[in-house]
């Protein structure tokens, strides 16, 4: 099975395209402003280095958050777009389980976190299991002082990956059996193994029915209900 795999939930975009979980070829970029104008050179340079053309693909799978709106959108747009033009099937994959999935290779408990911005993360519990992971809760946007409270409450040893040094300085403090690790961003490439997997159990998503996993509002309308809250916003009460 040929896949084409597209992460763009963090600063850190990457595609890769692979045969199964085996990778053919990848680009990545780290650039918080740069998913737009990465994606299309790098998934052209991927398809150059493997050899293939987009008709050649069996599947595409794109990774739909949590994460910040613009990189999620251009991510679910250019699968959305490639799906449509050669008739291949969507499987769709949490940044969450792609940091938890690569982190997995010891006992602890797997808390991995992605910064969505505004002093908030988003994160989840997985536990390890052979061969993989699998989630131990439900996702969820905390604080600060939220996620430490989670990670008090857990009583098995914890490994925190992702973005946790957006985490307030100081937030970890005092807390024991917890380690912190890599990666700090989910990767396309980690994405095959997830995509195999859940094609092999037709767990398809219809491409025009995809939409981002925020775990929150947009950066644009906070801002919108801030105003209108304070008063400034056209037609608010005076």
């Amino acid at each position: 099975m040929r896949i084409l795999a597209i992460e763009t939930s963090t600063p850190s975009s990457s595609v890769a395209l692979g045969i199964g979980t085996d990778v053919v070829a990848m680009a990545a970029h780290t650039d918080r402003r740069g998913h737009v104008g990465f994606l299309v050179p790098a998934i052209d340079f991927c398809f150059d280095q493997a050899g293939w053309s987009p008709s050649d693909l069996d599947l595409i799978a794109v990774d739909v958050g949590p994460g910040p709106f613009t990189g999620l959108r251009a991510g679910i747009s250019a699968a959305q777009a490639i799906a449509a033009a050669v008739g291949v099937p969507i499987v769709t994959v949490s940044s969450l389980t792609v940091l938890a999935l690569r982190a997995a290779t010891g006992r602890r408990r797997i808390w991995p976190i992605v910064d969505v911005r505004r002093g908030e993360v988003a994160t989840a519990p997985y536990r390890p299991v052979p061969g993989g992971v699998v989630l131990d809760g439900v996702p969820e946007t905390v604080t600060t002082d939220e996620f430490r409270a989670l990670i008090d409450a857990d009583p098995d040893d914890t490994l925190l990956v992702g973005d946790w040094q957006a985490l307030a300085d100081g937030t970890l403090l005092g807390l024991h059996g917890v380690k912190t690790g890599r990666p700090r961003y989910p990767s396309a490439d980690v994405m095959l193994e997830i995509a195999a997997l859940r094609a092999s159990r037709d767990e398809y998503a219809g491409a025009e029915e995809i939409r981002p996993l925020y775990m929150r509002e947009p950066d644009a309308r906070i801002n919108w209900t801030d105003f209108r809250e304070e008063g400034m916003w056209p037609g608010a009460a005076s």
